[in-house]
C-alpha cells in the first residue's frame, strides 16, 4: 500500500470534502434560525437543567424492569443531555428510546459505541461490519464511505444519533490490548484517510461522528478500562504520529472529539493525571491549538483509569474545568451533580466555560432535528436493520480488504485445476467449516478438521493422511486478539504447518488478527482474512479460487516477511462463476423468496420431494436453494450438494458441448452424412441423414425405443438368460445394483437404432435417439465414450466436482436421491444409477441420458456457454461455435443444434417461463430437471428435483408448472419489475 505524503492526503481530502455536508461542522453557521433556538432553548432551562446537558447516562436494554425505572429516574431528576446504549435488542432499545424520550423535557441525545456497526453492541441481532484493522487493507476508502453512511441510516433508524466512532488511533503496538483491531492500522495516512471517509460517510448521513481516544490510544500495552496506561513519548513524537489523525479529522469537520484516560507527561506531568482530566490537553492542545469548535466528550468516567486515582464528583469537576462538554457515564449522577455546583459557587469552575459547552450540546441538538418530540417507529425495526443492501455492502467491504500477503509460487487462484489433488485442513474447529464448504464448490477436496492442540500421534495421522495432495488449504480458527496468548495460535498447530510445508503445497488462511502471521514466514501462499466470520470464510475462499479479485495490502508490519503495504493484488478479466446476494446483481430478495412458497407447494401436493433452485446473474450464484428431502419418509433433507439425475439435460451438459468441441478441431461437421461417423448406418436409411438434422430433431428419427421391454420374461421379469447377479466375462454391464447384462445386448440395441423406421417426412419430432447415435459418432471419432470425454475436457479443468456419469462407481449414491422405486423393469430402488432404461442397458453411459451433477458444477458449464464459450480466462469452445449452436436452426421455433429454446409457436406448449428471453437455450430432464442460459440477461435458471419418486407416472410437477412458474419468479425479481411482461 503506496503511503500518502502530507500534502497530497490534505488535497485529496479537500477534493472530497469540496461538497461536504456541513451540518455538524462548526465553522459553519448554515442556518440564523439555529442561534435563535439554542437561544431561547438555553434561556429557558433552569440551571439544574443546564448542567444536566452536559451529561450522557448509560442505558442498556437487556436489564430487568427495576433497572429500566432506574435510568427513567435518573432522566426526570437530572435532565441530562443524552443516554449512551449497550447490550440488549434492537426492539427494546427502540421502545425504551421512545420511553425514555418522554420521560425528558429536552430531546435526548441517543448515542452507541458502534464502530463496526451496530454489532458491537447488538451483536445477535445486528450487523457487524468488518473492524476497522480489516478494513485498514482496503485501497479502495469510498467503500468505507459507504460503510459510513449504511451505519448512519442503520442508527438513524434506531434512534440512535451519536456513534463513537471512528477510532482514530494509531496502532503501532502490537501487544495493545485494546485498541488491536479497533484501528485503521500503524500508517498515519491511512488511518487519517480512512478515518475521514468513515467520519464523513456518517455525517453526511446524519449522524454525529466522534474521533476517539486522544491524544491517541494506540501505543499501550495497558487497558484503561482497568488502569491508566502511559504514553512516555516527546511532544514531537506525539505530533508527528498520534495527532495527526485527530488533527485531519478537526480540520475537516468530524463534529466531536472523545479524550482517553491516559497518562501524557508530555502533555501534562502531573503524576496519575489522565488527559482527560487536563486542561493542557483538552483546552489548550485540542480546542486553541487544533480549532477544534465541536462536541468534546469524556471516555466512560467508570473506568479504573480514571476512578482509581479521582472520586467521583471530583473527577467530573475536573474533566469539565479540563475542557470537556459532555461528561460520559458519570460513576455517580448525583456526586457528579452535587461537585459542579459547589465548584461553580466557589468559582473553582468556569460558569462561562459551562454555559459554553451547554450551547454546543444545543447547537448538535439543533442539528441533528432535536427540536421536536422524537419517536422511534418500533414495527419492523429488525428487517429494516438488516437488509439484503447492508448485508451485500458488508460483503463488499470484506472482499476489498482480503490480502493475499505472499503468493511466492504463483498458485492462487489454481488456473489449473486438474492438475492438482486438494485437501483441506481446518484447525481449531473440529465441525466443517464454511470455508471448507465454499471451497468445495470450486474443485473436488477432500476435507480435514482437527482441534488446536494436535497430540503427537494426530500430529503423525494428519502428515500421513495428506501425504497424497499436492495443495492443502490450512485454515486456522477460534484465535485471540491478545499477543500474550500468541493470538490463539497453539506451538503444535505452528510445528505441524511447518512440517506440513515440507510435502505440499499449503496454502494458509489465517481467520485473525494479522499480528499472528509473524510465526509463519516461512509458509509461502498466505491470505489474511482478519476475521471468522460466515462471510469472511465464503469470501475467503473465493478468493483463493478466482471468483473475486484480491486487493488487500497488509495495514500493519507483523514481520520481515509481512510488511505493512505488503499484498499481491490480483485483478481478473474473467472470474470463476461466484456466489453472492442477489442484490449485488439487481435480484430482489423479497421477490426470490416467493420460490420458497412455490416449492412448499411443489412438495405438499407430491409432485416431488425434494429438490434445489439455483439462480446465476452475471457471473454470480445469489440463490442455490434446497428443498425437502430424497424420499416422502423425510429421512435424508435435500442440500445444495445433492446430485441428481440430469436426465436429458446430458443432451447439452455432455454429449453436445463435446460435438460442439470436435467442431472446433475441424473433426466433426453438422452437414456430413451421418454414416461418415458411424459407418454402421451406410447400409441403413440413416446414411445420408446429417447431425444438422439431427440434433435439431428433424431427422424423422422414432421419439424413443422401450429397448427394455424385450428383455423381459413373460412373468415381466427380466430375463435371466440376460441379466445376471453378478458380473462375469460375458456380464459387464450394470443396470443396477444386482443386476448385469449380457455383453452381447449392447449391440442388440445399437442395432435396434441402426434399423428403426424413420417416421414420413422429416417434421420436428423430439427424439432420444439422436444423441445414442451423438455419442456414438464421438466415440469414433475421438477414440473415447463421452463420459471421458467430457470429463477430460470439461468437467475436470472446471473443477466440477460431482458431475459425473455412474456416481454409485465414485461411491457417491448416498449423495444422489433415488428417481424411481421400479417395478417395471429393474424391479428395486434405483438410486445411484441412470433412471433412463436405454441409458442404463449401456451401462450408465449415453449422450443422451446419465450424467449426473449438484446444480452448482452444472451451473459451471452454462456459464461457460454464456461467456462465449470460455471460463475464467480458459477457451473450451469457440464463440461462434457457440452462437451457431445456441441459435434456432432449420426453421425450428425452438430448436439449435442439441439445444431447447424457449418455445416461440404460441399454439405448442411452453417449455419455460414466458418471460424468459427469446435467445434462452439449455434443457428439460425427464426426471424433473430444467436447465436454461438467458444471453440477453446473463441469467443462469437450474431447476433439479427427483418427481419421477416413486413413480415416473406422477406427472404433477409437469401439469402444476413448476418449474416455469419458479423460473417467472426470478424474472420479476430482475431490478424489481413485478409488472415484467413476455419477453
Amino acid at each position: 500500500m503506496q503511503k500518502l505524503p502530507l500534502a497530497l492526503l490534505a488535497a485529496a481530502l479537500l477534493a472530497l470534502s469540496a461538497n461536504e455536508n456541513h451540518q455538524f461542522n462548526y465553522g459553519h453557521n448554515l442556518d440564523r434560525r439555529e442561534a435563535q433556538w439554542v437561544d431561547s432553548v438555553f434561556d429557558a432551562l433552569t440551571p439544574d437543567e443546564r448542567l444536566g446537558q452536559l451529561f450522557m447516562l448509560r442505558a442498556h436494554s437487556d436489564k430487568d424492569a427495576a433497572y429500566e425505572q432506574s435510568v427513567e429516574d435518573l432522566i426526570r431528576q437530572y435532565r441530562p443531555g443524552g443516554l449512551c446504549f449497550f447490550q440488549g435488542t434492537p426492539e427494546r432499545q427502540a421502545e425504551l428510546t421512545n420511553r425514555y424520550q418522554a420521560a425528558s423535557r429536552l430531546p435526548l441525545m441517543i448515542s452507541m459505541d458502534a464502530e463496526w456497526g451496530l454489532g458491537m453492541r447488538l451483536k445477535e441481532s445486528t450487523i457487524s461490519f468488518p473492524k476497522q484493522l480489516m478494513l485498514g487493507a482496503m485501497r479502495d476508502n469510498k467503500l468505507i464511505y459507504d460503510m459510513g453512511r449504511e451505519v448512519a441510516r442503520e442508527c438513524r433508524r434506531l434512534g440512535v444519533h451519536i456513534n463513537f466512532a471512528p477510532d482514530s488511533d494509531i496502532n503501532n503496538n502490537p501487544a495493545n490490548p485494546v485498541i488491536h483491531d479497533r484501528s485503521f492500522g500503524e500508517d498515519r495516512y491511512n488511518v487519517a484517510a480512512k478515518c475521514f471517509q468513515y467520519m464523513k460517510g456518517m455525517q453526511d448521513g446524519g449522524v454525529l461522528a466522534c474521533a476517539k481516544h486522544f491524544p491517541g490510544h494506540g501505543d499501550t500495552n495497558v487497558d484503561s478500562h482497568f488502569d491508566l496506561p502511559v504514553i512516555p513519548y516527546s511532544t514531537d513524537r506525539l505530533d508527528s504520529l498520534e495527532l495527526f489523525p485527530f488533527r485531519v479529522l478537526a480540520q475537516f469537520g468530524v463534529a466531536s472529539v472523545m479524550v482517553a484516560h491516559l497518562s501524557v507527561p508530555a502533555l501534562d506531568n502531573r503524576p496519575n493525571r489522565p488527559t482527560t482530566l487536563s486542561e493542557r490537553t483538552v483546552y489548550r492542545l485540542l480546542r486553541k491549538s487544533m480549532g477544534f469548535d465541536g462536541l468534546i466528550f469524556t471516555d466512560a468516567m467508570e473506568m479504573k483509569a480514571l476512578s482509581k486515582h479521582f472520586a467521583p464528583g471530583l473527577a467530573d469537576v475536573e474533566a469539565l474545568r479540563a475542557g470537556n462538554d459532555i461528561v460520559l457515564l458519570p460513576a455517580d449522577m448525583g456526586a457528579a451533580i452535587g461537585a459542579v455546583k459547589n465548584a461553580l459557587a466557589d468559582s473553582t469552575l468556569s460558569q462561562e466555560k459551562i454555559d459554553a459547552s451547554v450551547r454546543r450540546v444545543l447547537r448538535a441538538k439543533y442539528r441533528l432535528g432535536l427540536t421536536a418530540p422524537q419517536k422511534v417507529e418500533v414495527a419492523n425495526i429488525r428487517r429494516d436493520l438488516n437488509t439484503p443492501e447492508a448485508i451485500a455492502l458488508k460483503r463488499r467491504l470484506i472482499e476489498n480488504s482480503l490480502t493475499l500477503v505472499r503468493n511466492r509460487a504463483g498458485l492462487v487462484p489454481f488456473p489449473d485445476l486438474e492438475k492438482f489433488k486438494f485437501a483441506s485442513l481446518a484447525l481449531g474447529d473440529t465441525t466443517r467449516t464454511a470455508f471448507q464448504k465454499s471451497l468445495a464448490q470450486f474443485a473436488p477436496i477432500r476435507e480435514f478438521n482437527a482441534p488446536k492442540t494436535l497430540t503427537p500421534a494426530l500430529d503423525s495421522a494428519l502428515l500421513d493422511t495428506l501425504r497424497g495432495a499436492d495443495v492443502v488449504f490450512v485454515s486456522l480458527h477460534d484465535m485471540r486478539r491478545a499477543a500474550t496468548d500468541n493470538f490463539g495460535i497453539t506451538d503444535s498447530e505452528r510445528q505441524f504447518i511447518q512440517r506440513l510445508c515440507g510435502q505440499a503445497k499449503v496454502v494458509l488462511t489465517v481467520f485473525g488478527s494479522p499480528y499472528s502471521l509473524r510465526f509463519f514466514d516461512e509458509v509461502p501462499t498466505v491470505l489474511a482474512a482478519f476475521n471468522e466470520d460466515e462471510h469472511t470464510q465464503d469470501l475467503a475462499a473465493q478468493a483463493l479460487f478466482g471468483a473475486n479479485d484480491l486487493r488487500g495490502a497488509l495495514p500493519v508490519t507483523v514481520s520481515p516477511a509481512a510488511k505493512f503495504g505488503d499484498g499481491v493484488e490480483i485483478v481478473f478479466s474473467q472470474h470463476r462463476l461466484g456466489y453472492d446476494l442477489p442484490e449485488t446483481v439487481g435480484l430482489r430478495s423479497d421477490t426470490l423468496a416467493q420460490i420458497d412458497q412455490i416449492m412448499r407447494e411443489m412438495i405438499g401436493i407430491g409432485a416431488a420431494p425434494g429438490g434445489v433452485v439455483l439462480v446465476a446473474k452475471n457471473g454470480k450464484i445469489v440463490w442455490n436453494k434446497a428443498y425437502g428431502h430424497f424420499t416422502q419418509e423425510q429421512a435424508v433433507p435435500v442440500t445444495n450438494e445433492t446430485i441428481f439425475d440430469l436426465a436429458s439435460v446430458t443432451k447439452v451438459a455432455a454429449s453436445t458441448i463435446s460435438l460442439m468441441k470436435l467442431a472446433d478441431e475441424g473433426k466433426f461437421s453438422l452437414t456430413e452424412p451421418a454414416d461418415r461417423y458411424i459407418p454402421e448406418l451406410a447400409a441403413t436409411n440413416k446414411a445420408n441423414l446429417n447431425f444438422g438434422q439431427i440434433l435439431t430433431h428433424q431427422a424423422g428419427l422414432q421419439p424413443w425405443l422401450p429397448f427394455y421391454k424385450n428383455t423381459l420374461a413373460k412373468n415381466g421379469l427380466p430375463d435371466q438368460h440376460i441379466y445376471h447377479t453378478q458380473p462375469d466375462a460375458d456380464s459387464e454391464i450394470p443396470v443396477a445394483p444386482g443386476m448385469w447384462m449380457d455383453n452381447r445386448y449392447v449391440d442388440t440395441v445399437w442395432q435396434t437404432i441402426f434399423r428403426s423406421e424413420l417416421r414420413p417426412g422429416r417434421g420436428y419430432k423430439y427424439s432420444d435417439l439422436g444423441l445414442y447415435l451423438g455419442a456414438r459418432a464421438l466415440q469414433n471419432i475421438a477414440g473415447k465414450p463421452v463420459d471421458e470425454y467430457a470429463r477430460d475436457n470439461f468437467y475436470r479443468p472446471l473443477g466440477l466436482a460431482t458431475t459425473t456419469f455412474n456416481p454409485w462407481k465414485l461411491g457417491l449414491t448416498a449423495r444422489c436421491p433415488p428417481t424411481e422405486d421400479d417395478r417395471y423393469f429393474r424391479q428395486q430402488r434405483i438410486q445411484g444409477y441412470v433412471h433412463d432404461m436405454g441409458a442404463a442397458m449401456l451401462g450408465g453411459v449415453s449422450g443422451h441420458a446419465g450424467l449426473f451433477s449438484s446444480a452448482n458444477d452444472l451451473a459451471k458449464i452454462f456459464q461457460m456457454l454464456l461467456n462465449g464459450g470460455s471460463y475464467f480466462g480458459k477457451t473450451y469452445l469457440r464463440p461462434e461455435t457457440v452462437q451457431e449452436w445456441t441459435e434456432r436452426q432449420l426453421g425450428s421455433t425452438r430448436r439449435g443444434f442439441g439445444f431447447d429454446m424457449k418455445e416461440l409457436d404460441g399454439k405448442e406448449a411452453a417449455n419455460m417461463s414466458p418471460l424468459a428471453g427469446q435467445r434462452t437455450f439449455g434443457h428439460l430432464g425427464f426426471t424433473g430437471i430444467c436447465a436454461w442460459a438467458d444471453p440477453d440477461e446473463d441469467l443462469i435458471f437450474i431447476f433439479c428435483s427427483n418427481r419421477t419418486f416413486p413413480t415416473m407416472e406422477n406427472n404433477k410437477l409437469i401439469s402444476g408448472d413448476f418449474r416455469p412458474r419458479v423460473q417467472s419468479v426470478v424474472y420479476r425479481a430482475l431490478g424489481g419489475k413485478e409488472g415484467r411482461t413476455q419477453r
